[in-house]
């Protein structure tokens, strides 16, 4: 794991369109976070959490909500980028959301990003960064959004 860090939220606009070159630590999806998420958005469908029934469907096997893997966006981020002297970093939400392979039961995914878009806001600067979650042994990335974050001076 690798982070690239920003001395000041002015120094975004250095890195725009560069490959950071960094990722995030590896998670393993695993049954039981799979069964979390799901008690906590109440999206029980029997693909994501019920093992005997998902063995018979399309993917052999139980697959992670899509909306679990782009919440481990938030996990992999601060592991791959850190911007020192912002007063703070929200999330402002997402201009394009794609989930182009699931992510089964048991797979180990981690994240790498590129700084898409800098742009100086007033009360700080507003970056798009398009975060790629990628899927260990998989040719197609189970995640790839443009998330859009707020660093204020």
């Amino acid at each position: 794991m690798q982070e690239i860090n920003f001395k000041d939220i002015t120094a975004l606009g250095s890195k725009v369109n560069e490959d950071f070159g960094a990722w995030g630590a590896e998670v393993e999806v695993t049954q039981q976070l799979i069964n979390d998420f799901a008690d906590l958005t109440g999206d029980h469908q029997w693909i994501h959490v019920d093992p005997v029934a998902a063995a018979d469907g399309p993917f052999g096997t139980t697959i992670a909500h899509g909306y679990l893997t782009l919440a481990l966006t938030n996990q992999f981020l601060p592991q791959i980028m850190r911007v020192d002297g912002a007063s703070m970093g929200i999330n402002y939400g997402a201009n394009k959301v794609r989930f182009p392979q699931p992510v089964t039961v048991g797979a180990r995914v981690r994240a790498s990003a590129i700084l898409t878009a800098a742009e100086d806001i007033g009360a700080g600067v507003q970056a798009v960064v398009t975060i790629t979650v990628e899927i260990e042994g998989q040719a197609k990335p189970a995640c790839v959004v443009e998330s859009v974050s707020r660093f204020l001076r």
